[in-house]
């Protein structure tokens, strides 16, 4: 177990190392610069800009500036700084003053971590998961235990509608009817310490992994009801209620542990245009709003933490997955 996790750790260097690759080749060869370079559109004049240009590396070669981030380089001291290899994830662009760690993971002064914009997305996640959890599981067994009926039909009928429109679109169908018609929560909420303005976000961010995790526990439940063990048990003269729930539900379930990490993942990291329609305060957002602003060290820092996210929620996945299931053996 322990050789595993160390390896798993070990391949998230390289792994980590290409998507910064592929970041740095995609966001500079988008047009324009933090200074915005476009003659029309110019922020600066032509020496402010080389001296800013130069203050911040960005005369050097690219691929000096891609090692400088990653690794490392020597300032005009003469001093090593260790790049986003030690944590240094850069000085934001825009910002001036502050740096990629402050703006993501500073809360506001008396508030603690989850009051960040990391903590912000990272609430926002975890409500939308316990959402398409608490929602999607019991839809699913509903469905599979009233298999052809009206309800499994009703289940099919949500669950297409959840995977196939697309967030962005539900966002504003939430927005116009319990918005602007019901007038049940605000459109641009004034704060977020009250649960109210975080259920639009939560639920339309949620309502994917809902309809995804009930179409799955509902395929689930189907194969587990036809196997021999539960005929055995009912056989024995088992309540329908404990066969369910601890012969059928214990192992339908083996599936849905499995996605519970990549779907946490994907429910912060796929938040950048749901944060963006709300005006939620979190890392999504903020990422939006660096790429307009061509911020490089902002871009590239969120891509690594999300990145990061990502590969840490796979290998929780796979640690509770043997746990799970005693025949899984990661050996």
């Amino acid at each position: 177990m322990t050789t595993f996790i160390v390896r798993r750790l070990l391949w998230m260097i390289p792994t980590l190392f290409a998507v910064a690759l592929v970041t740095f080749i995609i966001m500079r060869s988008a047009p324009g610069g933090p200074w915005d370079t476009s003659a029309e559109r110019r922020q600066v004049d032509a020496s402010t800009q080389k001296s800013l240009n130069a203050y911040y590396g960005l005369d050097k070669p690219l691929w000096r500036q891609f090692v400088a981030y990653t690794i490392g380089d020597v300032n005009k001291k003469g001093t090593f700084v260790c790049g986003a290899i030690c944590g240094n994830l850069g000085p934001s662009y825009r910002t001036r003053g502050r740096t990629v760690q402050d703006i993501l993971f500073s809360p506001p002064a008396d508030r603690p971590l989850w009051y960040s914009r990391f903590g912000y997305s990272i609430r926002l996640g975890l409500i939308a998961l316990a959402f398409a959890l608490i929602v999607g599981i019991p839809v699913g067994i509903i469905a599979a235990l009233k298999h052809n009926s009206f309800a499994d039909y009703v289940s099919l009928v949500i669950a297409t509608i959840g995977i196939s429109v697309p967030s962005f679109v539900m966002a504003i169908f939430m927005i116009v009817i319990f918005a602007r018609w019901l007038g049940l929560v605000p459109v641009v909420p004034r704060t977020w310490d009250t649960i109210t303005p975080w259920i639009l976000p939560a639920l339309v961010l949620g309502f994917g992994t809902m309809a995804f995790t009930a179409r799955l526990t509902r395929t689930s439940m189907l194969e587990v009801i036809r196997q021999d063990y539960v005929r055995t048990a009912r056989a024995k003269g088992l309540k329908e209620r404990a066969v369910i729930l601890r012969h059928m539900l214990k192992n339908a379930l083996i599936p849905v542990v499995t996605i519970l990490g990549p779907s946490l993942a994907g429910l912060v990291t796929g938040s950048f245009i749901i944060e963006t329609m709300f005006g939620f305060p979190g890392m999504g957002r903020a990422y939006v709003q660096s790429i307009g602003q061509r911020d490089y060290s902002m871009i590239m820092g969120t891509t690594l933490i999300y990145a990061f996210l990502v590969a840490l929620a796979n290998l929780s996945v796979d640690l509770i997955y043997s746990f799970v299931d005693p025949r899984i053996r990661l050996e």
